[in-house]
């Protein structure tokens, strides 16, 4: 992950950004944001363009790689197999259909600004598949 001349580095850049989003998910869940704005949020609070509490780019991109690992296993820690037998028509019939309409309608405002067919597709298949929708 670093090297060992970086370690106190990476020590300081890990508990940097633990407790400012100790700080800033609480607050701004409270105003009603996700917890995701929060940690965004906090990360633009220390990092290179707020108070540069910490700069080096490789030593927060190891920290975020670490977060979303994390994040995926709390997520397989509390998925019912059975819930999502029963969200099947919904995550393959429903949600695949808007997958394909929003990408298909999103390639065509691609288009209209001018972008090639294939970059407008593979831009809006991208920001498709972003998007998060509500069960």
């Amino acid at each position: 992950m670093a090297a060992e001349g970086n370690v106190g580095q990476l020590l300081f850049t890990v508990v940097t950004l633990l407790a400012a989003s100790v700080v800033a998910v609480p607050l701004l869940k409270r105003i009603g944001l996700g917890s995701v704005v929060g940690y965004l949020v906090a990360g633009g609070i220390i990092g290179p363009f707020g108070l540069q509490l910490t700069n080096d780019p490789h030593t927060v991109i190891d920290v975020a790689e670490l977060g979303v690992v994390m994040f995926l296993f709390v997520i397989g820690l509390e998925m019912e197999p059975s819930h999502l037998w029963d969200l099947r028509r919904q995550i393959f019939g429903l949600g695949s259909l808007q997958v394909v309409v929003c990408a298909f309608l999103l390639t065509f405002v691609g288009k209209a600004f001018g972008f090639p067919w294939q970059v407008s597709f593979v831009s809006a298949a991208g920001f498709v598949l972003t998007s998060r929708v509500p069960v």
